[in-house]
């Protein structure tokens, strides 16, 4: 079996991200408008912006995707991090591969100087939550929001 290879995205890879991509909005039943995504796209490959982005390949195909921001916080002098966007794709759910892609997020992080990584996930994804109250912690915090 190969190994999987982790790596911030490249130009050359907008046609690999792309689909995995658009399987994190089915999953959560959401569409992005594609000029938000070709922004997003452009803003992951600059290197002046906080957004980044990476992919898992396997067998030299993209099967998961990762995307995380850095960010000022009120709490702490470091910046924190935010692990906005993770799939893995169906054929490699449950291999360990999101759990590589977080702890990959982990080590960018520690690198950066953060003083800590979180994100949110949807209250039915029993999958993901499975493994983030493994490997972190849970606040009990309530999102609120609105959109403008």
């Amino acid at each position: 079996m190969s190994a999987v290879e982790i790596r911030p995205v490249t130009a050359q890879d907008q046609a690999a991200w792309l689909p995995l991509w658009h399987a994190y909005q089915r999953f959560y039943n959401t569409q992005i408008a594609e000029e938000v995504s070709s922004v997003t796209w452009q803003r992951m490959l600059d290197p002046t912006e906080p957004i980044n982005a990476a992919l898992a390949w396997f067998n030299g195909q993209a099967v998961g995707m990762v995307h995380w921001i850095y960010h000022r916080s009120c709490w702490t002098v470091e910046n924190a991090c935010y692990l906005q966007d993770l799939i893995v794709s169906e054929t490699h759910r449950g291999t360990g591969m999101g759990r590589q892609l977080i702890e990959f997020v982990y080590d960018q992080a520690r690198v950066a100087g953060c003083a800590k990584v979180h994100w949110l996930t949807h209250e039915t994804n029993a999958a993901g939550i499975r493994l983030y109250e493994r490997i972190a912690e849970r606040p009990g915090f309530i999102q609120f929001r609105k959109l403008l």
